[in-house]
């Protein structure tokens, strides 16, 4: 358990230069009443927003706004929970870790769901994002046990970069309409695209990772062995 309650957080993002002061600076401002855990819970009714606006977006595209605050909302309660305890040196490492990054993952399949329910996007290809990023998040959970450092972002993106990215998204389907193009004779829209996108960035990430991490961590553990050997 040392693993968790000592890990490193390493977080290099394209946005983090920006992100970072406004979390500490909320954090600094909110009243003693609101809580980690109430940010957390403010975390998944955001997810519930999100993946509400899309399904009803069956019967209005203005719903697309609601699917976006509700993001805002997720990134709200989701990015300040672990910097509110930190600023007011409250943190609960263990219990922490684990309600975070469970309820992470219950946001991200609500949102999933909603996405597919929605006219815009086909279940199937949003599953396949989904998959990649419960595979990413599996991944993240075993490096950080093995090499305690929890990494948030790859090569610059993060929860943010995404969030903003499906909050982009959903301005240009609002107003241009999601549109229907030919791929490999589907017929698919620009969500569809996206999620076809981001499942195959995931999995690309997550193929190279285990290759690269399993080489690294055999050469450790076969020099290891032999230092012992040695003694």
């Amino acid at each position: 358990m040392s693993v968790v309650t000592n890990h490193k957080r390493q977080t290099d993002t394209l946005l983090s230069f920006i992100e970072k002061p406004v979390l500490k600076f909320l954090a600094s401002k909110l009243p003693n009443f609101i809580t980690p855990d109430f940010l957390t819970v403010t975390g998944i009714i955001g997810s519930l927003l999100t993946g509400l606006g899309y399904y009803l977006s069956s019967y209005s595209n203005y719903y697309l706004w609601l699917a976006s605050f509700g993001l805002i909302v997720n990134w709200f309660g989701d990015s300040l929970d672990g910097t509110l305890a930190r600023f007011r040196h409250i943190e609960r490492p263990k219990y922490g870790f684990f309600i975070d990054h469970t309820l992470d993952s219950v946001s991200m399949v609500i949102i999933g769901i909603g996405v597919g329910l929605s006219p815009y996007a086909r279940f199937d290809f949003v599953l396949l994002a989904l998959v990649g990023y419960l595979l990413i998040s599996i991944l993240v959970y075993i490096k950080t046990f093995i090499n305690g450092v929890f990494l948030i972002s790859y090569y610059g993106f993060g929860p943010t970069e995404v969030r903003l990215f499906i909050i982009l998204v959903n301005i240009l389907v609002f107003y241009f309409g999601a549109s229907q193009y030919k791929f490999l004779g589907f017929e698919v829209t620009i969500l569809d695209i996206a999620a076809l996108f981001f499942a195959s960035i995931l999995f690309i990430f997550f193929i190279a990772s285990v290759i690269v991490d399993a080489r690294k961590l055999n050469i450790e553990d076969l020099n290891n062995r032999d230092g012992n050997n040695k003694i």
